[in-house]
């Protein structure tokens, strides 16, 4: 088999969760929204913060036994809260850029 043929003969991948996800927010012309992708991403942040709070007061009244499992869902809320706050940062830093450029 040539490079020509291992080329035309690649598949595209199997879709994720977030394909689905973007796929849902999608608008008329085929374009997932931005604002819709962005709120929907602060709701999935928000959720995972309450169900970290709510793993530690599980934890302190001692409903649950096993600190793995609230460290787990403690350290997922960080995770998604960083990357969070690196989208903002991120978005702002265009944002300037944008302004710079128009002065």
């Amino acid at each position: 088999m040539n490079e020509l043929e291992r080329i035309q003969g690649l598949t595209p991948s199997q879709p994720t969760g977030l394909d689905s996800k973007v796929a849902s927010t999608a608008s008329t012309t085929g374009a997932p929204k931005f604002d819709d992708m962005l709120k929907g991403f602060l709701k999935d942040v928000n959720q995972m913060q309450n169900t970290a709070d709510q793993s530690i007061q599980k934890m302190v009244s001692g409903e649950v036994k096993d600190v793995h499992q609230v460290m787990l869902a403690v350290e997922e809320a960080k995770v998604a809260f960083n990357m969070m706050l690196e989208i903002r940062n991120k978005t702002m830093d265009a944002y300037n850029e944008l302004i710079r450029m128009r002065s």
